[in-house]
């Protein structure tokens, strides 16, 4: 930002210029190019010197974010455009991510829909903006990736259109503007046959639509809808503020979702400024502030006056679907990477994981090291192990199950959309592969040489069926899935149908023996790996377990002969992510996550109590 706009920037929201203030959530579905989106409005209004070149993606921050290519948490923007402060959020695209959506579409005023050209609305699309509807929000279309082979955009606005409809849009949502163009080639235009040469038609559209904010008359309101850490202040509130001012040193009340009030002081305020915060004085109603200094606040609660304290409605968060069991690494080779590897370590992560993450739950069990963790599916919950591990946590990891709820006396499970999008000579497989898990298909239709094929699923079929598509499409398969409903349960669905390879002894894995042993099946560890009595070293190529020991070398005799050796050829061993590791396991398995390591073991790591305490 210049020196001259950002004086006049200050200066606008000293004299309590409130209209000038627009706060807009962008939503789309996974990959349809949000973040990139944003980056792109940033360096419209000059958020950065023209040398500093910030590489790609500023908003995905962290290094998962980075790896995925994906956005678990919200991030804050702020930027000015013709005298409007506007504060953009960007949020997640996958459903397992609902939680984030939820709070952070409480502070917007509008939305930008982000839909792709050639994809039209996916399931998640209808996710978030299913959400914003239901908020009374004033949807912008924003049709992205025009600039793709085959794309049909007046057909996607009609499809965007009758979605809306669908999902109970009043009129005045249905009356939406709409822009077209390519984020990643920098411009946005009325008409997609007419490219420009900025994204201004875009900046354009969302200050002449978006509503601005309406501030009510009546004392101090803020929800506190996310919060963030820093180890100098401790916790910081972050909202939009409703009605009424803040001020630093003010003395407010902090309304808990039970209705109990705490009386407090807010020691100083933050808006949100470009990339980073700036320290205010004072925030006026529409604005989206960071309090520090106030304690022992959940997300959901309110601040309001210190005299008279009203309370805001709570945000509703949808209930998890799906559960683990965290438990302390107890395998041969604790403790050898990590640094946190005690019950009461992985205890307290859990508990700080609470307080940001809204869909998260955690319950204790009857043993002090095993804890159930509950969330919104195997994403949800792999994010977080993976977060831990690069922490250098040490634990394991039970299979996931789904959460079985009674409704009127009947056991119900959850149900699922889900979408599978992949070329037409292999979508016969895709059916016959989600119909044994019970899948139910709702509709099949042809875009260009591809099918998009929509079923209704059970959770549980869900799991491991990711990796089973991709082997039998050749990685061509794009699956997406989000939360219907409860239904009552649909039978048994099949498991893994091959066995595991179990190690026999505690060992360094020995080339000739793998050579040796590879017609029984596919392995997991390389040679000269460290291995331990228990862990489950490959699948076997039947449907039962088999303990083998691959840690024997070649008894060597005296006698040399040309040719009696044959080089030991060994398949390159299978390596999984840490999702498809936890759906890969049976009932009586676990993974053991390290920060440098996964492997998969037994529950009982001898084959003697393994038979003793047989799970049917």
């Amino acid at each position: 930002m210049a020196g001259k706009d950002k004086s006049q920037y200050l200066c606008g929201l000293k004299s309590g210029n409130m209209s000038k203030i627009k706060n807009i959530a962008i939503i789309a579905h996974v990959d349809h190019g949000k973040t990139t989106l944003v980056d792109k409005i940033m360096y419209h209004c000059r958020l950065f010197r023209d040398n500093e070149n910030k590489g790609d993606l500023i908003l995905d921050n962290n290094d998962l974010e980075r790896e995925r290519g994906i956005t678990i948490v919200s991030k804050n923007v702020s930027v000015l455009y013709k005298d409007t402060k506007i504060n953009i959020i960007d949020t997640p695209g996958h459903a397992d991510f609902g939680g984030e959506v939820e709070r952070v579409l409480n502070m917007a005023d509008g939305v930008l829909l982000l839909v792709d050209a050639f994809e039209g609305p996916m399931p998640q699309t209808r996710f978030v903006l299913q959400k914003a509807i239901d908020l009374g929000l004033k949807p912008c279309v924003v049709i992205n990736k025009v600039d793709k082979e085959n794309c049909t955009p007046e057909e996607v606005h009609e499809k965007v259109f009758d979605l809306m409809f669908e999902l109970g849009a009043e009129e005045w949502q249905l009356d939406f503007p709409t822009v077209y163009g390519s984020a990643k080639q920098n411009w946005m235009s009325e008409d997609w046959q007419r490219p420009t040469d900025s994204i201004e038609p875009l900046l354009d559209m969302v200050i002449e639509h978006i509503p601005e904010f309406q501030p009510e008359e009546g004392s101090t309101q803020m929800l506190i809808t996310s919060l963030d850490f820093s180890s100098f202040t401790g916790r910081i509130a972050i909202g939009r503020l409703q009605r009424g001012t803040l001020k630093e040193g003010q003395q407010i009340s902090l309304v808990k979702r039970d209705g109990s009030v705490i009386k407090t002081r807010v020691k100083e305020l933050f808006t949100f400024e470009g990339l980073g915060r700036q320290k205010v004085q004072e925030v006026v109603a529409g604005d989206i502030c960071a309090i520090v200094g106030v304690e022992g606040f959940e997300i959901g609660d309110t601040v309001a006056d210190f005299e008279n304290p009203e309370k805001l409605k709570t945000i509703a968060i949808d209930e998890p679907t799906m559960s683990m069991l965290f438990t302390i690494n107890d395998s041969p080779f604790f403790g050898k990477d990590g640094k946190f590897v005690t019950s009461r370590h992985i205890k307290e992560r859990l508990e700080k994981e609470l307080e940001k993450n809204l869909a998260l739950r955690v319950e204790e069990t009857d043993s002090a090291d095993k804890f159930m963790v509950f969330g919104r599916g195997v994403l949800h919950l792999s994010v977080l192990i993976e977060t831990m591990r690069r922490e250098g946590y040490e634990l394991q990891i039970g299979q996931p199950q789904v959460i079985i709820k009674e409704i009127d006396g009947v056991q119900c499970e959850p149900v699922e959309h889900l979408t599978i999008d992949l070329p037409e000579e292999v979508s016969g497989k895709a059916v016959e592969m989600v119909s044994i898990r019970k899948g139910e298909m709702t509709s099949m239709e042809a875009k260009g040489s591809r099918m998009l094929c929509e079923f209704v699923i059970p959770s549980r079929g869900i799991i491991g069926l990711r990796n089973q598509l991709l082997t039998a499409t050749a990685g061509e398969a794009i699956m997406a899935h989000r939360f219907k409903d409860y239904q009552p349960l649909k039978g048994e669905i099949a498991q893994r149908i091959n066995g595991s390879l179990v190690s026999m002894e505690n060992g360094t894995a020995i080339p000739y023996s793998i050579d040796k042993l590879q017609e029984r099946g596919k392995f997991f560890i390389d040679p000269g790996e460290d291995i331990y009595e228990g862990q489950v070293i490959g699948e076997n190529s039947r449907g039962d377990d088999m303990t083998i020991n691959v840690t024997k070398t070649k008894k060597l005799s005296n006698v040399r002969s040309a040719g009696a050796d044959d080089k030991a050829k060994i398949v390159p061993a299978i390596k999984f992510s840490l999702e498809e590791a936890l759906e890969y396991i049976q009932k009586d398995e676990y993974v053991e996550v390290t920060p440098n390591h996964l492997r998969l073991r037994k529950i009982f790591l001898k084959e003697v109590d393994r038979k003793r305490n047989k799970i049917i």
